[in-house]
């Protein structure tokens, strides 16, 4: 094994691309590119019913899209290929047929029926269940026989006795299981002949000269079986380390894909307009932190900033509010067409915008995402945010009704009224509305809160918004002046 760093992000196309998947996979690609190294995708398909159709493309299209990527994989292959276990089983074969000529595996014929029943009694007497080794040692006439019976066997791994695992985690810092408290011996090839996880990823990663081993917690009690395998054929460790779960910020728990509450998915967040740097940046925070107190940063800063050292021991908080903050870090920095892309499906969805809006269509949806670029997080909020500009009837609350109560406010609003019937239509645009608001203040000698806010409420129906001229430009002649009407009648 070569001295240089590499390491793999290697996804079971199963679903699509989950936050805890994602962490993976950047926390990896950061430490390749930091020390200069390989970062590999492998594809770990062996479990075949769950597979779905497209589950690959997903997951490196989504990882493609947070600005990854990679050395090696199934579409840039290198000198470790194949890059997917499924074919690769030209490659276990014989050396689980080692194992087994060397006595440190052997064929168990047990049914799943029997497995089952043996797990109920063992749960019956308060025991954990494990394989109690029945077919540890069968002779050669009792494997005839089941094979007469149409039996067909699994690869059972011969657990040794009394044996230590211990490692000294990247994360984690000494970990050791003793190998007696591992549940019997266990499955290394299954029925259909492929090879279990805890067995291909350690002949994977051995050939394909995989340096460190960085992936999640839940990994942890795979460790010990794997190194019972390296240490079966003598092979030379990987460093492991293990990254703290992902709670939800909200309750605590472990995140789940059960848990409805918190969307996921890294496709989810694209769907609603977030921004691939944005994502970046937030997942990288989720247990690991930089020096000092600043938390944004671009991909290239991260690769050079990134410490494995200093990776949370601590449980990864995911804070919906602070992706949101984040993302509308980056959305204010972006310019406005890049907000109009994000924003623009979600108005054609809604039914706010054409499927194919002219090119007049777009200067009006340009004007309108603009009023809301520094506010929003994320491009789906556009729908809510504007919903001023689809609605055809204004309700003006209490609290509106009792700023328009002022002496002074009808008489702005009427002024205001006047010069919006007498601006010609070429010119209606904030430039000249500006200035009519100005107008009005010299004419009238009223200013500040009583000018501005009956104005405001006329025109949208609410107390706080976006520039007020600019709010005026977007909605149009006719229709801010239909929303004065609409308001006077409901004060009259």
């Amino acid at each position: 094994m070569s001295d240089k760093i590499r390491v793999r992000y290697a996804p079971s196309p199963t679903g699509e691309l989950h936050i805890g998947n994602a962490r993976t996979a950047l926390f990896n690609y950061l430490y390749a590119r930091h020390y200069g190294g390989d970062f590999v995708i492998r594809i770990e398909d062996t479990d075949l019913k769950r597979n779905i159709a497209h589950g690959e493309e997903s997951q490196l299209r989504n990882l493609k899209w947070l600005g990854m990527d990679w050395d090696e994989s199934p579409a840039e292959p290198g000198e470790y290929g194949p890059y997917r276990q499924s074919e690769r089983a030209h490659i276990y074969q014989p050396l689980i047929d080692q194992l087994i000529a060397e006595d440190k595996a052997y064929r168990c014929y047990m049914t799943e029926e029997e497995l089952e029943a043996e797990r109920e009694e063992q749960k019956a007497r308060g025991e954990m269940p494990h394989y109690g080794g029945q077919h540890a040692h069968l002779t050669p006439e009792q494997e005839a026989e089941f094979q007469a019976q149409g039996r067909v066997p699994v690869i059972r791994f011969r657990v040794p006795h009394g044996v230590t695992y211990e490692w000294n985690d990247m994360v984690k810092g000494k970990v050791h299981f003793e190998s007696q408290n591992i549940s019997g011996d266990w499955v290394i090839q299954k029925r259909d002949g492929m090879p279990t996880y805890n067995f291909a990823v350690v002949v994977d990663d051995h050939l394909m000269e995989i340096s460190h081993v960085l992936r999640g917690d839940d990994h942890i009690a795979n460790t010990p079986k794997q190194m019972m395998i390296y240490d079966a054929f003598g092979w030379k460790i990987p460093e492991f380390g293990h990254m703290t779960l992902i709670i939800n910020a909200e309750t605590n728990k472990k995140l789940s894909k059960r848990d409805g509450s918190i969307l996921q998915f890294i496709e989810q967040y694209r769907n609603l307009g977030y921004l691939p740097e944005a994502m970046f940046n937030f997942i990288a925070l989720l247990g690991w932190s930089p020096k000092g107190e600043d938390e944004i940063f671009s991909r290239l800063e991260f690769i050079d900033i990134f410490d494995v050292d200093r990776l949370s021991t601590s449980p990864a908080s995911f804070d919906q509010k602070k992706l949101e903050w984040i993302n509308n870090t980056y959305m204010k920095a972006a310019d406005l067409d890049t907000v109009v892309d994000l924003a623009l499906p979600h108005l054609q969805e809604a039914g706010k915008v054409s499927e194919n809006p002219s090119e007049e269509e777009m200067v009006w949806v340009k004007k309108l995402v603009g009023l809301y670029h520094d506010e929003m997080s994320y491009g789906a909020q556009i729908v809510e945010l504007s919903s001023l500009f689809f609605n055809d009837k204004l309700t003006v609350d209490q609290t509106a009704k009792e700023e328009m109560a002022a002496e002074t406010a009808m008489t702005v609003v009427d002024a205001m009224a006047a010069k919006l019937e007498a601006l010609a239509d070429a010119d209606f645009d904030a430039d000249h509305i500006k200035p009519m608001i100005k107008e009005i203040q010299k004419e009238t000698g009223i200013k500040g809160r009583k000018l501005f806010m009956p104005i405001r409420i006329a025109v949208s129906g609410q107390m706080h918004g976006p520039e007020l001229a600019n709010v005026i430009d977007v909605l149009g002649k006719t229709k801010a002046l239909d929303h004065i009407q609409q308001v006077k009648a409901q004060l009259s």
